[in-house]
């Protein structure tokens, strides 16, 4: 674990086994909410499956998109009491904004704090907090026995009808490359490939 986390938000909703909705922490619901450069696209954030602290049980995912919820959008019509008596008297009336988060899991550190790429044998639960990983966890998630990076999670990635995943699995090549500078060439080759495919696929 991190010497310091920055808590995002949490689990609400999956849509999958790997996609869940992450629901962002808003002003009031923690000390320091989380700013938007906090959880940008292609994040890497890890679901805290148990709060029992350094070796619970973790999911690993990336963020891939992002929603934002706004009912009162479209309500142009006239109000029957101004906004702020509404706030006093009917609280339950006011449906609040909501910034959401779309994750897509990539692998998961399991009680003994092996770490494990691709499909997560476990799954996270409704309220589950989410925060964001540093530099060092996403080292250790990606670093094989000798240094260099592993994605064996690309493939799964990749079988995800959903145009946003090669500009994802792109930055997270980019900051692999940062992150482990003696492999920028066998990244660069992964990232051309990877660009390539992009480009040639929608296409053909």
């Amino acid at each position: 674990m991190p010497m310091q986390t920055i808590a995002i938000g949490k689990i609400v909703k999956s849509n999958s086994h790997v996609d869940y909705v992450c629901q962002v922490y808003g002003f009031g619901e923690v000390p320091n909410p989380p700013a938007p450069a906090d959880y940008g696209f292609g994040a890497f954030v890890a679901a805290e499956l148990d709060a029992g602290g350094a070796h619970s049980p973790r999911l690993i995912g990336l963020v891939y998109n992002t929603l934002l919820m706004n009912p009162e959008f479209g309500n142009l019509g006239p109000r029957l009491s101004p906004r702020v008596e509404v706030e006093v008297f009917s609280p339950d009336y006011l449906a609040e904004t909501a910034t959401l988060l779309g994750i897509i899991g990539i692998g998961w550190v399991d009680g003994n704090g092996a770490i494990h790429q691709g499909v997560p044998a476990l799954a996270a639960t409704v309220n589950c907090p989410v925060r964001l990983l540093d530099d060092n966890e996403i080292t250790g998630f990606h670093a094989d026995g000798s240094g260099q990076p592993r994605l064996r999670y690309a493939s799964l990635l990749l079988a995800q009808n959903n145009a946003l995943i090669p500009p994802l699995l792109l930055s997270v090549i980019d900051r692999l490359g940062a992150l482990f500078p003696a492999s920028c060439s066998r990244l660069a080759v992964m990232r051309n490939n990877v660009a390539w495919k992009s480009i040639v696929q929608p296409a053909g």
